[in-house]
């Protein structure tokens, strides 16, 4: 079964909400790229438009938007995702993801690029008291 741990934020105040997914909610998300755009709906948020903006696996390797595919590849990078360089011309062949998703990701962030009827602070709110009770 896939398991999905989704950070959402709002750049229009900077807030991210964290929602957890499984099942078949989890299972439309596979096989979408970095920077395609994903339907509200798909995630149980009515209304609302996102774009995929990365993720990271199991063991926190992060996902780049230039490797394609779902596997792990060691690269040459120079900054970016999974690097930062200390000095100036540095470079360091790190493990990154491509930029699919596959059911080994655990996290997927998105960005809000749509904002839909409800709030998100009404929508996230409701669903941690439904889940304390």
């Amino acid at each position: 079964m896939v398991e999905f741990k989704l950070v959402i934020s709002n750049p229009e105040n900077g807030k991210t909400y964290q929602k957890e997914i499984s099942g078949n909610e989890g299972t439309t998300l596979i096989g979408k790229k970095i920077g395609e755009p994903i339907d509200g709906e798909e995630l149980g948020l009515t209304g609302y438009q996102l774009k995929l903006t990365g993720g990271s696996d199991s063991d926190g390797i992060p996902m780049r938007k230039d490797i394609q595919g779902p596997a792990r590849k060691k690269v040459l990078v120079s900054g970016g995702q999974g690097f930062k360089p200390t000095r100036d011309g540095e470079r360091k062949r790190k493990t990154v993801r491509g930029n699919q998703i596959s059911d080994q990701i655990t996290q997927i962030n998105l960005k809000i690029t749509e904002k839909g009827d409800q709030e998100l602070t009404e929508i996230f709110t409701t669903e941690t008291q439904e889940t304390q009770e």
